[in-house]
């Protein structure tokens, strides 16, 4: 679940479309979110999932191997973190995937590359989030599905290098970016989940090298967040780290850019059986149900609000957000996490692919983009997992094969631009995050993976398997 700024410009709807999403969101219908396709026995859908991450694997490894990201459709490669510089990220993101998927050519190919060609010490300035959720995350998550203790070490420099963003803030709250050879650091306004998306990477490397200090620094944050909270109990969006001071005082969880720093305090207290983490998620999540869930067209939502006196500032829903049945359900509230994960169901019901995001007030899509995010699937993830339930997986299936239908392409898989367009206009990029997360969420629900422990498994925000490789 990647922090994301929603577009101030409103892409409005056809007048068809507008009907149909006003329909759909003034009433609820069972028909609305039932599967749209006949779902197959589980191991011939695990084949087809498996097919299709490996189809989209060797796209990036005909036009990128070694880049960032492809660009499946012109053949093109993308810079993810500075522009002349590679991290060679989507085999970072790969890596465990890869594994679970008993791709064992596959992994060697992908780790002798990071061993050899990995630099943690480029002339770059680097986001300290997405460089701790994706390679941080990435390097623990190899280190645990092969037992190469060359990604431990590389994970370790990579972590001191973006451990100034940390140190030399004055709260602790870690600066947005951090350049990893001079230790130049930059960005004092960041949002919570960039502040507070540190624990479970940082957490497990103190684990296994015996450093607290990744643990301390990360802890220290989030507990600077949490400090600042209102008399509601409501979180903002963003701070000043220098100062401490909030720049933006809206209450917009579960929506980005607050999202994962929720799931963080329930990862950070599940993983580590850290209590204290555990109380402050369940203080902070009571205090969103209670003053930012609506029901609107039958449908549960979640409201912005302003976080000192719970005035409503915004109706909008971020598929980014949608993660948040997950969460929920693992946080104990099962009801809220089934009525919004049927929201969302409803939406994907209603789209040939999730939009990225909507104004519910309205019934009007803010931003018709698809980048092929994974929160939803996530989600559907999370509830099997707790439930059991077959109609997680029938609509995680529906999702799957609208992906396939849509946005599927000779060279992998690709964003769209535009999902209300008939037909749907498709964009030139396979997000790193891509074999990460869709393809491993959905193969874990049908294909009874031997290397993963389905009783104690645990998924950071990145899709890393941070618990439950069997090796």
């Amino acid at each position: 679940m990647r922090s994301l700024s929603l577009p101030r410009r409103r892409t409005v709807l056809s007048a068809a479309a507008v009907a149909t999403a006003g329909a759909a969101l003034a009433r609820p219908s069972a028909a609305a979110a039932a599967p749209a396709v006949d779902l197959p026995g589980d191991a011939a859908a695990a084949g087809e999932i498996r097919e299709e991450f490996v189809h989209s694997w060797e796209g990036y490894k005909r036009a990128a191997w070694g880049y960032d990201e492809v660009r499946p459709v012109s053949g093109g490669r993308n810079d993810f973190f500075a522009s002349g510089r590679t991290f060679g990220l989507s085999i970072v993101e790969a890596l465990d995937t890869l594994w679970l998927m008993e791709l064992d050519d596959e992994v060697a190919l992908s780790a002798d590359w990071i061993e050899e060609h990995l630099d943690p010490a480029q002339d770059a300035d680097v986001q300290v989030f997405e460089a701790v959720i994706r390679l941080v995350g990435g390097l623990l998550a190899g280190h645990l599905c092969t037992g190469r203790t060359v990604l431990l070490d590389r994970c370790r420099e990579l972590a001191d290098r973006l451990l100034p963003a940390f140190t030399r803030s004055p709260t602790g709250m870690p600066y947005r970016y951090v350049n990893l050879r001079s230790g130049a650091v930059g960005g004092n306004t960041s949002p919570l989940a960039e502040i507070g998306s540190n624990i479970v990477e940082f957490g497990l490397l103190s684990q296994l090298t015996g450093d607290q200090k990744y643990w301390d620094a990360a802890k220290r944050a989030m507990r600077a967040v949490f400090d600042r909270r209102s008399a509601l109990g409501l979180l903002g969006t963003t701070l000043d780290v220098e100062t401490g001071r909030w720049t933006d005082t809206t209450s917009c969880a579960p929506n980005p850019p607050v999202d994962s720093y929720y799931e963080y305090l329930w990862a950070g207290a599940e993983l580590f059986g850290d209590r204290e983490l555990g109380d402050w998620y369940r203080l902070l999540t009571d205090a969103v149900l209670r003053h930012q869930l609506e029901v609107q067209g039958g449908y549960t939502w979640y409201r912005q609000v302003d976080y000192a006196t719970g005035r409503t500032t915004g109706r909008t829903a971020s598929e980014l957000g949608s993660f948040y049945p997950g969460l929920l359900g693992k946080g104990g509230d099962m009801d809220a996490a089934v009525a919004y994960y049927d929201t969302w169901s409803m939406l994907l019901a209603n789209n040939p692919v999730v939009p990225e995001a909507i104004d519910y007030g309205s019934a009007s899509v803010r931003s018709a983009r698809n980048d092929l995010r994974p929160e939803y699937v996530n989600a559907a993830y999370d509830l099997w997992m707790l439930t059991g339930e077959r109609r997680f997986k029938e609509t995680a299936y529906t999702y799957f094969a609208g992906l396939r239908e849509h946005l599927r392409v000779p060279g992998g898989y690709t964003v769209a631009e535009d999902v209300t367009a008939s037909p749907l206009r498709r964009g030139d990029l396979t997000p790193g995050y891509w074999f990460a997360e869709n393809p491993k969420y959905l193969y874990l629900m049908f294909a009874a993976a031997p290397r993963f422990d389905y009783r104690s498994g645990l998924l950071s925000t990145e899709g890393k398997l941070m618990r439950g490789a069997v090796r």
